[in-house]
C-alpha cells in the first residue's frame, strides 16, 4: 500500500498503555520521512513532465529529420536536373553558334565572290572606257597593267578590313 506524504504526516502509530515510543522523536522522524517523500514525489512528477516533453520533442525531431531527408533528396534531384538542363542548353547554344558562324562564313564568301566578280566587271568596263577614249589597246583577255603600287597590293594578302595581313604566309 502506497502512502502519500499527507497520509504519512497524519499517521499516528498505535500506542500502548506504557507509551512504547518517544513521541517527539517519532513525530520528528515521521516529519522527515514525509518531507523526503514529498521531495521524491515532486521530483517524480517533474521527471514525468520532462519525459513527456522529451518524447514530444523526439517526435518533432524525427518528423523534422524525415522532412530534411526528403528536402535533401529533392534538392539533389533538382540539382541534377538543373545540371542536365544547363548542359543541354549549352549544347543547343553551341550548335546554334556553330551554325550561325557557318552561315556568316558562307555569306562572307558569297559576298567576296560577288565583289570579285564586280571588280572584274568594272575592270573590263574601265578597259573598254579607256579604249573608247583612245587609250592604246591591250591584248584581248589581258587585264590592264597595274602600277607598281597596285601590283604590290595585289600580291599582299589582305585581311577582311583591307589592311595587309602580316600573319599570312
Amino acid at each position: 500500500m502506497a502512502l502519500t506524504p499527507v497520509e504519512i504526516r497524519h499517521l499516528t502509530p498505535p500506542r500502548t498503555t506504557f507509551r512504547g515510543y518517544k513521541t517527539a522523536d517519532t513525530d520528528h522522524l515521521l516529519e522527515e520521512i514525509a518531507a523526503s517523500f514529498e521531495d521524491v514525489w515532486r521530483e517524480r512528477a517533474d521527471l514525468a513532465d520532462k519525459v513527456e516533453q522529451l518524447e514530444t520533442d523526439l517526435v518533432r525531431y524525427r518528423e523534422l529529420e524525415v522532412l530534411l531527408r526528403t528536402t535533401l533528396v529533392s534538392a539533389e534531384q533538382a540539382s541534377a536536373q538543373t545540371r542536365d538542363q544547363a548542359r543541354r542548353e549549352a549544347e543547343v547554344i553551341l550548335s546554334q553558334a556553330h551554325a550561325e558562324a557557318r552561315e556568316v562564313q558562307r555569306r562572307a564568301l558569297a559576298e567576296n565572290e560577288r565583289l570579285e566578280q564586280d571588280s572584274r566587271r568594272l575592270r573590263v568596263q574601265l578597259q573598254e572606257a579607256l579604249c573608247a577614249f583612245g587609250e592604246p589597246e591591250q591584248s584581248a583577255g589581258s587585264e590592264p597593267q597595274a602600277t607598281v603600287a597596285e601590283r604590290t597590293d595585289d600580291t599582299d594578302e589582305r585581311s577582311w578590313y583591307g589592311v595587309p595581313d602580316t600573319n599570312a604566309a
